[in-house]
């Protein structure tokens, strides 16, 4: 059987039983995930290249952004395979929550996969319309948040940070707001997606927390400690954090500044679906807007800059949006952007965290 890999080798063999430890497993994850893109990244970059799938350059964005065009593209395939590699090696398959986390990341990078083929591949200029993308990935995340709803002890009540004993239940309703949650997030880190290692940088951040919070939930006496929604089996999650942030940082050694690829929308799509779909699972959904809040802010001010736009006939409140090639045009070199918005990602994260105890 396919989930007969490493985690059941700990009730055949003693040698094995360090296999059963979540936190053995996660750091062990992290690091097959981090190898598999680390040894295998030339070879895709290699790849990528012999079939001219080149980043293209918006003619109205920051000059410096001119020199990388033709840059590979499309590199998410690397980061989906070591997560999805990864997680079958060292989660317990048995687990629903596992699949359904799978599900969200593979089915994301599909859509990704066919708009960055179209485009780069086929030469088709658009490649899926928006209206197409947003159609596909409302449909997979009504099925993500379904599939969800219908494991018997998951809980539809929504956890409010800072408030304890403010638990909404939407019931039924509570699909809709779970495919909220995964299509905004996906869209947001898609948004993110434009500068070399901006995006991938807070994925890893909001993996490694939400590993945090994972772990938390599935453990029920530090649920109960800590006053959160206990999640039954929600603990091998654990696992698929690590193996995200894992292949996140191998994605890095390639995508840092100046980058030797990029992830195209085959990776931002379903790196921020897959953190949709684990703030789902661990129950600490709103609290996704503070964990990745750079996404949000990212979003909102695609958002903000175009309603402005269409309202006062022209004018823009922001010299360029999403917002860092704002801070570009204002004279901040590159890497200084980056960096400075990975701050924000990391203190962001901090305070996340803290919820844990202000309640």
């Amino acid at each position: 059987m396919i989930y007969h890999l490493l985690y059941p080798l700990h009730t055949t063999f003693a040698a094995f039983n360090v296999f059963r430890y979540i936190t053995f497993r996660t750091i062990y994850a992290s690091l097959t995930a981090f190898l598999i893109c680390f040894l295998l990244g030339p070879w895709v970059i290699r790849r990528l290249s012999m079939m001219q799938v080149g980043q293209y350059i918006r003619e109205d964005g920051p000059k410096d952004h001119f020199k990388k065009a033709g840059t590979p593209t499309m590199g998410g395939v690397l980061i989906i395979f070591a997560v999805a590699g990864s997680t079958l090696l060292w989660t317990d398959l048995t687990n629903r929550y596992v699949w359904i986390a799978l599900l969200a990341t593979l089915g994301f990078g599909a859509i990704g996969f066919a708009d960055d083929y179209l485009m780069q591949v086929k030469k088709r200029s658009l490649g899926l319309t928006a209206r197409q993308k947003l159609l596909l990935q409302v449909l997979l995340a009504l099925l993500v948040g379904l599939l969800a709803y219908m494991v018997p002890e998951f809980s539809t009540k929504l956890s409010v940070p800072f408030f304890k004993r403010l638990t909404p239940d939407p019931g039924w309703g509570y699909i809709f707001f779970a495919a909220l949650v995964i299509v905004g997030a996906s869209n947001a880190v898609n948004l993110t997606d434009g500068l070399d290692g901006l995006a991938i940088g807070p994925v890893i951040i909001a993996a490694v927390t939400y590993m945090i919070f994972a772990y938390a939930a599935g453990h029920a006496r530090i649920a109960d400690y800590l006053q959160i929604t206990p999640v039954t089996g929600c603990g091998e999650i654990t696992v698929y954090c690590g193996a995200l942030a894992g292949a996140g940082l191998g994605f890095l050694w390639f995508n840092a500044y100046p980058a030797q690829v990029f992830m195209g929308d085959v990776g931002s799509l379903s790196m921020g679906a897959s953190l949709g779909t684990i703030a789902v699972i661990t129950k600490q959904e709103i609290l996704l807007a503070l964990v990745g809040g750079l996404f949000v802010i990212e979003a909102l001010s695609v958002i903000f800059q175009v309603g402005f736009f269409k309202m006062t006939k022209g004018r823009r409140i922001f010299r360029m949006a999403p917002i860092h090639h704002h801070f570009e045009l204002k004279g901040w070199p590159e890497p200084k952007v980056i960096v400075r918005f990975w701050i924000i990602a990391i203190a962001l994260a901090l305070i996340s965290m803290s919820t844990l105890k202000l309640r």
